[in-house]
């Protein structure tokens, strides 16, 4: 039928206006005792259709529009609204928030020699995992992609029933499903905030990983030991996780993106699951606690004594980009190890350039070849910048064929770019590094020989090019070399501070090793994922902040395992406050660009030391107490907060930010003399503890008492930092220092960054 245009453009209209989006409506947490039973969360759910058909116009409506309804731990339910809709029910006074149901993202051995747990595969007595059991039956999940149970990382041979207090299950109710066993104890899968977030549906949906990126941190945090594993002969030895005889469980919530609305229905499940320590490689944009539904997921979760660990993010080295910044969160940067893989570019002119590579597949030895770069070998109708840049099709066979190629990084994964070359006919490539990424180097399994340079190494091989009317190259097969210093250095990737959100507190809180780490992978895709590749591998080389935070996750279970009644706050003292911030080389951790010296706000407390956190001597504790006082004084207000502890009010005067317990010191803006309390607690044998001050350039800096005694376990002292700045500081940005507290067998460690304004 024929209408007017007018008409045409009000349909759309009235269309665009009414468009239904899913939300997520928070309110709180539930409070149920240990003896909760299904008529009590089936009770819940009713209460949830009741509320949101008062404001949709029946209760049936509601339960048409309602996907998931929370009901063990996390309060609230997610369902598909229109926009006022929404924006009316976040008025009601028991709604704490109402946000968008959107895609968060994934944060994509020999890292456990690197920090002392084992030397040269073997184990001493002293160090964690004999003093931890290697982490026994400390239960450890991740929030990801899934799980390969096939992999030899979650075999069960030799381990023990499964412990009684599991509560989980194994979703294992389609032909894709995972069978679980006494390792893999636990494997489900959420799907309706993807699907309604996304409009796709999910066909034969399992907690089968079929991208590789949950098992692969699955596997980091408490793989069991795995000899001989290796990608393409390169990385040989023994692949074994943070703890290895922990029982894990996998919740599968990221598809295409990882939803809100899926994140918090497994966070609930985890956490009435019985799991110890959750592991979650993913994240967003920083927003406030209570529109993050990792922030929301991780609090229910900590109250309830599970230690939460997330990773950083990889939009580095942008300052103020890091995520997962919650005061709850160990929040995880990600460095190197001391392993590379070099490869060598030989120009015409005998210069040598070392890269990184993983490729399976090298050039002849010596043989040199045609090098031309993208930007020259673009098709007609192509950008001189696209093709630069190695797009798909943008290269012209012609040109290309038998020749080695020259692409720049960014855009684009860096494995896609070599497939454009291989599919133009071109022999290699070598990617160069952009100038934001500088010197950092990383090493791919590339599908034809190829290396990556580093941006300085990009800009002689341009003159080289630019030099010569025939210019020519070789590529060396990629090998392992062990022992590289320095390391750890910060990945570039590494997201950054300051926290945008709460600028009071100082996060990432730790550095662990992201880069080329090797650990199990799925059978489902090939090593790159790309449609040409058809090598499948068992481990494969990954890095991300998505690597480096289960490192540290695994390291939580074994704490667990050793100090089973330690809050998740002592757990993450004892991580950060034993951390190092020096290099293998014994000079301060440098930046990615090894010009540098690297802040706290790249590595947090330092890089992670194992044997040491698990007798940190003091740690910095919080109760669900100190976290209600800290969201008054950030500005929720009791009537939100007595969600949490019905008796709960806010605090007539509140607290300061900056007194808030944790293991590190961040002032934003200082002007003139300031004064801040923390409280330490004794977990070790009897001690004097002695203050020493590396005060920030330009600032004074003094503690009192500057001697702390504690005569038993659990004995708690409590001292005051005083900062002031001096005009040479003033307008500098932030400056760094830091205060070690020693009884001469411990040194609790805590960095400090002020900001000093006029």
């Amino acid at each position: 039928m024929w209408l007017p245009t007018f008409l045409l453009f009000s349909y759309s209209l009235i269309y665009i206006i009414s468009k239904r989006q899913s939300y997520v409506v928070y309110l709180g947490g539930h409070s149920h005792g240990p003896e909760a039973t299904l008529e009590d969360y089936e009770r819940v759910t009713d209460s949830h259709h009741e509320f949101l058909g008062s404001f949709l116009g029946s209760k049936e409506k509601a339960q048409v529009e309602m996907f998931y309804s929370y009901t063990k731990h996390i309060n609230g339910f997610a369902a598909t609204l229109e926009e006022e809709e929404a924006k009316r029910i976040s008025k009601h006074p028991e709604v704490i928030s109402v946000f968008e149901n959107t895609a968060k993202k994934l944060h994509t051995t020999r890292s456990w020699d690197l920090v002392a747990m084992e030397r040269d595969g073997r184990v001493p007595h002293s160090s964690i995992w004999a003093q931890a059991k290697f982490g026994n039956d400390t239960i450890i999940a991740t929030l990801d992609t899934g799980v390969w149970p096939e992999s030899e990382s979650f075999n069960d041979r030799g381990m023990g029933p499964v412990p009684s207090r599991w509560r989980g299950s194994c979703q294992n109710n389609t032909k894709e499903g995972v069978p679980c066993n006494r390792k893999l104890i636990g494997a489900r899968y959420f799907t309706k905030g993807y699907e309604a977030g996304s409009g796709k549906k999910v066909v034969n949906g399992s907690a089968r990983d079929t991208e590789g990126h949950g098992s692969h941190t699955l596997s980091t945090a408490a793989g069991r030991f795995v000899p001989g594993a290796n990608i393409f002969g390169q990385a040989n030895g023994t692949a074994k996780g943070g703890s290895p005889d922990a029982r894990v469980a996998a919740y599968k919530v990221c598809w295409d993106g990882c939803y809100d609305a899926d994140l918090i229905a497994a966070f609930d499940a985890a956490i009435h699951d019985g799991v110890d320590v959750l592991s979650v490689s993913v994240g967003g944009d920083p927003a406030d606690y209570f529109d993050d539904p990792i922030a929301i997921g991780s609090f229910h979760a900590v109250v309830n004594g599970i230690t939460v660990v997330c990773s950083a993010g990889n939009s580095g080295p942008a300052r103020g980009s890091v995520s997962n910044i919650a005061p709850w969160i160990v929040t995880a940067a990600a460095s190197t190890i001391d392993r590379d893989f070099p490869a060598f570019l030989t120009l015409g002119d005998k210069k040598q350039m070392k890269g990184g590579s993983l490729a399976s597949v090298a050039l002849p030895a010596n043989k040199f070849y045609p090098l031309i770069s993208g930007a020259d070998a673009k098709k007609a109708n192509v950008s001189a910048a696209d093709a630069q840049l190695c797009f798909m099709d943008s290269l012209d066979p012609n040109k290309v064929k038998g020749k080695i190629v020259a692409c720049l990084r960014g855009i684009i994964a860096r494995m896609e770019k070599g497939a454009a070359v291989l599919r133009a006919g071109g022999a290699g490539m070598v990617l160069i590094n952009d100038k934001q990424d500088g010197n950092s180097l990383l090493s791919d399994p590339y599908i034809l020989p190829a290396l990556m340079v580093t941006h300085r190494d990009g800009v002689a091989l341009r003159k080289y090019m630019d030099s010569t009317k025939s210019p020519v190259a070789s590529i060396s097969a990629p090998a392992t070399k062990l022992g590289v210093k320095p390391a750890p250095t910060m990945a570039a990737f590494s997201s950054q501070g300051p926290n945008l959100i709460s600028p009071h507190i100082l996060k990432p809180d730790i550095t662990a090793p992201g880069v080329g780490i090797l650990a199990a992978f799925t059978g489902a895709r090939s090593a790159t994922g790309l449609p040409m590749d058809n090598r499948h591998v068992p481990f494969n080389l990954l890095s991300g902040t998505s690597m480096s935070c289960p490192h540290v996750s695994g390291l939580a279970g074994l704490l667990k395992t050793l100090h089973p009644h330690w809050t998740p706050a002592a757990i993450r003292s004892a991580i950060m406050t034993t951390a190092r911030s020096r290099d293998n080389t014994g000079s301060p951790m440098k930046g990615y660009n090894l010009l540098e010296k690297a802040t706290p706000f790249a590595h947090g407390s330092g890089h992670i030391r194992p044997n040491r956190a698990m007798d940190p001597g003091l740690v910095f504790d919080l109760t669900l107490t100190d976290y209600l006082n800290y969201l008054c004084a950030f500005g929720y207000n009791s009537t939100q907060l007595a969600q949490f502890s019905k008796r709960y009010r806010c605090p007539a005067t509140p607290i300061k930010m900056e007194d808030f317990n944790y293991p590190s010191i961040a002032v934003p803006t200082v002007t003139r003399t300031l004064t801040l309390t923390r409280t330490v607690k004794n977990v070790g044998s009897p001690g004097t503890y002695k203050a020493r001050v590396e005060p920030p350039y330009g600032i004074t800096m003094t503690v009192k008492p500057e001697i702390l005694k504690f005569d038993k376990v659990g004995e708690e002292k409590a001292f005051e930092v005083t900062l002031k700045p001096h005009e040479k500081s003033i307008g500098r940005g932030y400056l760094f220092g830091r205060l070690i507290w020693s009884d001469g067998r411990h040194y609790v460690r805590i960095p400090v960054a002020v900001n000093a304004l006029s």
